[in-house]
């Protein structure tokens, strides 16, 4: 009896898939999702629990020594590939399964990774006076680029005090090789403003679709796992036309559901609090098109702590949904889910300059709700030009 062929083939029957996304990649990373829930392919959060690494979207040079450290990482048999448009999903899968299955699959992935390959950033220590006064130690620790349900290519570096960030720098997101495609969840209102004809009906689907996949990252991070799948799966049925009426019901149940548990409020309360007049200074500086400011999105999608988000999320994906029918031309206004993305303006770079404010004082549990109740798009980072590090 073959036993290493047999666990082999048990591995490319379902392996857990590691799928990591570079900026401009968000089409590709969506019909990945989809395909990989059509097959019943488990994801993985974590290299040691991966079979394969999957990179979506277009290439990133910058990113590639951070690919390398996750494969240095994931154990054998393991399979590495990469799919830069929508199209090849389904047959870069097959491949991927079909080297695990095979018996060499140990061998040639074995050497995949050269020599020499930088190792993973080891968090710095030295002390500093805290808040009060005193003398404690300070670590420095980088979360990002690439982590599960986090903006691709998004660094954050925090000087932690215990387990409170004392500061928070953030680096700009890397810029794919080519000139990169128009954001995804903007696309319908940069086409109405290049003077293409688009309906209300397919800018608010969009704008639901957008809105429930920055819903499905903050669930997951929150450890709400059923609440993420079933937004992704009502995601992907928005972008794939499901009808209106067959929709609308199903969205509105899910956001009584999430907007009314008490655990998610209780758990997220009071985090990454930002107060109306703080919010409308950040769009009121946008507006002037400062790189420092950067461009900012809509007050009411930014304003006060997690809940206030997730729930003016929820809001907005319901109103969308009663609009999916809408057949009037979409108005020059160019407001999209994050903000407005008129004459070249990127709303995300807005929601990246407010994080290190947001995150000093937060606990490190904390900081990744953050980020995820603000959830900038990639796509907009690596298109927004000038870009500014933004420090806190």
């Amino acid at each position: 009896m073959d036993l290493t062929g047999a666990l082999l083939r048990a591995t490319a029957a379902r392996p857990h898939v590691l799928l990591v996304t570079t900026p401009g990649g968000t089409a590709v990373r969506l019909a990945v999702e989809r395909h990989l829930r059509r097959l019943d392919v488990p994801s993985a959060d974590t290299p040691a629990d991966a079979d394969v690494l999957l990179v979506a979207g277009p290439d990133c040079p910058s990113l590639e020594p951070a690919f390398d450290r996750l494969w240095q990482d994931m154990p054998e048999p393991r399979c590495r590939a990469r799919v830069r448009g929508a199209d090849a999903v389904s047959d870069v899968v097959d491949d991927c399964r079909a080297v695990l299955a095979s018996a060499t699959g140990r061998r040639e992935t074995a050497g995949h990774v050269e020599a020499g390959c930088p190792s993973a950033e080891s968090p710095m220590a030295e002390v500093g006076p805290d808040r009060d006064g005193l003398t404690l130690d300070r670590l420095h620790v980088p979360l990002g680029p690439l982590l599960s349900d986090w903006p691709a290519g998004l660094t954050l570096r925090l000087t932690l005090q215990g387990d409170v960030v004392e500061q928070a720098r953030v680096e700009g997101v890397p810029a794919p090789a080519a000139a990169p495609s128009p954001p995804f969840w903007a696309e319908p209102w940069l086409r109405a403003e290049a003077g293409e004809q688009v309906t209300v009906g397919a800018a608010v689907r969009r704008r639901a679709a957008a809105h429930l996949d920055s819903l499905a990252r903050l669930l997951s991070v929150a450890g709400w796992q059923a609440a993420a799948t079933r937004a992704r799966r009502l995601r992907d049925e928005l972008l794939t036309g499901v009808d209106a009426a067959a929709v609308r019901p199903r969205v509105e149940r899910f956001a009584r559901r999430v907007g009314r548990s008490r655990v998610l409020y209780w758990l997220t309360r009071g985090i990454g609090e930002l107060t109306e007049a703080e919010a409308r200074r950040v769009a009121e500086r946008a507006a002037t098109g400062t790189a420092e400011a950067g461009f900012g999105p809509a007050v009411g999608q930014i304003r006060g702590d997690v809940p206030a988000r997730y729930r003016a999320w929820l809001a907005s994906t319901v109103h969308a949904t009663s609009l999916l029918e809408d057949a009037t031309p979409l108005g020059t206004e160019g407001v999209g889910p994050r903000g407005c993305v008129r004459d070249g303006l990127r709303p995300s770079a807005a929601l990246v300059g407010v994080l290190p404010q947001l995150l000093r004082g937060a606990e490190l549990a904390a900081a990744r709700l953050i980020v995820a109740s603000l959830d900038p798009d990639p796509d907009e980072l690596a298109t927004a030009a000038p870009r500014a590090r933004a420090h806190g």
